[in-house]
């Protein structure tokens, strides 16, 4: 098996034994007639989230990078009966707390390796821009696919939430974590997730929902919406930072040329505006993290992963949200019920909207659906000075297969997914 650059950090463990087993599988099926479908003799890697029995999985942590778990994640079941090869468990931040690096350094953008590759999921995106595997599989709580996948120029899918089991994987949030694919193309999102999704009997936030991907429907009959505060609002000069002024004005014309290339399809974009947001939203983030953490935060197994000053604030704020009142937390919840109701609202009609990637901070879009259990899908839109930029797409509940059918149909027209980092 080939070795991956280790500049980029995006590799915690390759699977070497599992994945020459799964190959010589593959090729004696293949070579047999049996042909289990298009996954069938990938490569891929996962996020170390997902548990595989035989295989550490450290969640990016040094007080866990020795762990073994004794299970299966569901994920990684149905790709292995899809007949995909698991070739390596990827870099994700500790915990998901922290977005600078994990206990083996700080994972790298392939595009630019003086740069990280995003959050969480940053070594899966990190990988597939790099050509390490044909895909990945990322998680997201709120921004872990679409954040990285856009700063590394692949195309990244963050489904509904209950679209996909959670079962074998580390959690953060019982009510915002999901799994998702990150690849090259829309396409292959599709692929993926029409192996991955529906209930399995051991993650019960899952719904029995069908995924009816058709690359062949057609595309002018999509509603679509655009963010008008992407699009319309001032982008003002910064003296003491005019290259992220210059970012700004560039992810902008990218993003107008986008839309100039989705109305040529015969696509009709209306104004679409989001509804409003509090600080309330951390009052149920902090509080489902520090659950999830709550015994390693009081045994004092978690003071081993203070290992740099970018990690060190980590248990302090596990810590910290132990003390947000559970009635706030509650009100909390109701108030995000209302956020649902509201964006239900304000959607309307529409099968979808488009947004787009302003800096690397986190879209304002991308912290809202990430609250509602919206779809989101991320493409590259161009490039900034050799960086990609990124468009995104957010569907209705469980409206993949509309923003999938855009972004396929974009792809079509556009060749910035086809675009490699030159290593």
């Amino acid at each position: 098996m080939k070795k991956y650059d280790p500049l980029l950090h995006c590799v915690i463990n390759l699977t070497e034994e599992l994945a020459q087993r799964q190959a010589k599988r593959a090729d004696e099926e293949i070579a047999a007639g049996t042909y289990r479908g298009p996954l069938h003799g990938i490569p891929w890697g996962v996020k170390d989230w997902l548990a595989v029995r035989g295989t550490k999985t450290t969640w990016g942590a040094s007080p866990y990078k020795d762990q073994v778990i004794d299970t299966d994640a569901t994920v990684y079941s149905r790709l292995t009966e899809a007949g995909a090869i698991l070739v390596a468990k990827l870099s994700t931040s500790p915990l998901a707390n922290a977005a600078r690096g994990w206990f083996g350094g700080r994972t790298r953008n392939p595009w630019n390796t003086e740069q990280g590759a995003g959050q969480s999921s940053a070594g899966p995106a990190s990988a597939t821009a790099a050509g390490l595997v044909g895909f990945s599989i990322g998680t997201e709580s709120s921004g872990s696919i679409v954040r990285p996948a856009t700063r590394c120029g692949v195309t990244g899918l963050r489904p509904t939430f209950g679209r996909v089991s959670r079962y074998g994987v580390m959690v953060v949030g019982w009510t915002r974590d999901k799994i998702g694919p990150m690849c090259r193309a829309a396409e292959d999102c599709a692929l993926v997730s029409d192996a991955i999704y529906g209930p399995d009997g051991k993650d019960n936030t899952v719904l029995d929902v069908p995924f009816n991907w058709d690359a062949t429907a057609d595309v002018t009959k999509l509603r679509v919406g655009y963010l008008r505060s992407v699009f319309e609002r001032e982008i003002r000069e910064d003296p003491e930072n005019p290259e992220r002024a210059a970012r700004r004005r560039q992810v902008r014309r990218n993003y107008e040329a986008a839309l100039q290339v989705i109305r040529a399809l015969g696509v009709e974009v209306v104004p679409f505006e989001l509804p409003a947001i509090g600080a309330w939203r951390r009052l149920i983030s902090g509080p489902e993290s520090a659950a999830a953490f709550d015994e390693p935060t009081r045994s004092g197994t978690l003071n081993m992963m203070q290992e740099s000053p970018e990690e060190s604030n980590v248990v302090d704020r596990l810590r910290t949200a132990r003390f947000i009142p559970a009635v706030e937390y509650i009100q909390a919840n109701r108030l995000r019920m209302r956020l649902i109701e509201e964006m239900d609202d304000a959607l309307g009609d529409l099968d979808l909207f488009i947004g787009s990637h302003t800096d690397f901070l986190i879209s304002r879009d991308t912290r809202v659906t990430n609250l509602t259990g919206h779809p989101a899908i991320t493409m590259p839109s161009g490039f900034f000075q050799g960086m990609p930029t990124g468009l995104h797409f957010t569907g209705k509940l469980f409206g993949e297969s509309e923003i999938l059918l855009l972004a396929d149909a974009f792809q079509a027209r556009t060749d910035h997914h086809l675009k490699h980092p030159t290593l």
